[in-house]
């Protein structure tokens, strides 16, 4: 089995996009929520790494493997801020998750795309052509909905406010009727 060389553009780094090393290990927790467990993941910094849901763990697992390599989830409580902030987004504090502190693996490009999704306010919706012009790349329509499909950071990265050109709620990972929960909660139209 041939191994894939690592890209260099695909490094960890803070959301501000300075590189960082990589964690030493990585924390799994979970928290319940009105979609079902939802699976927290930081370092031992207390950066965010990953959030997902837990009917998504295969996905998650294949991710993290790619942005940080064969690293063990440890299992333990996250940082409570990271809780608290995730309670208080499903109590209709939206606002709460974009205190947390977070980083990621992914290419430049997709960091990008990430970095632009957290602009979204809560309660409004963007188009993957609207977001590939902001970053300023106005023909990369379907590499964003790539990125935005990579995303490793669920609700803190809220990739769920993008919909098509439409307006019809395109691709989920957490899936379809999580999407149209969470902007329906949000108050998007």
């Amino acid at each position: 089995m041939a191994t894939r060389k690592k890209r260099k553009d695909t490094a960890p780094a803070f959301a501000d996009n300075r590189p960082m090393p990589p964690p030493a290990r990585l924390i799994l927790d979970r928290a319940p929520s009105p979609l079902g467990e939802i699976l927290l993941v930081t370092d031992d910094a207390g950066l965010v790494r990953a959030i997902d849901f837990h009917d998504y763990a295969p996905r998650l697992t294949r991710l993290l493997r790619r942005h940080y390599g064969d690293l063990t989830l440890e299992d333990r409580v996250a940082p409570q801020a990271v809780r608290q902030a995730l309670t208080d987004y499903f109590d209709g504090s939206f606002a709460a998750l974009n205190a947390l502190p977070w980083a990621t693996g992914g290419t430049v490009f997709q960091r990008a795309v990430w970095r632009a999704l957290t602009d979204i306010p809560a309660g409004t919706t963007s188009t993957y052509a609207a977001l590939a012009a902001r970053i300023g790349r106005p023909s990369a329509g379907r590499a964003v909905g790539a990125a935005n499909g990579a995303n490793p950071i669920a609700l803190l990265v809220p990739c769920h406010r993008l919909i098509g050109a439409n307006g019809a709620l395109t691709g989920y990972a957490g899936g379809l009727a999580r999407k149209a929960w969470l902007l329906a909660h949000e108050g998007a139209r």
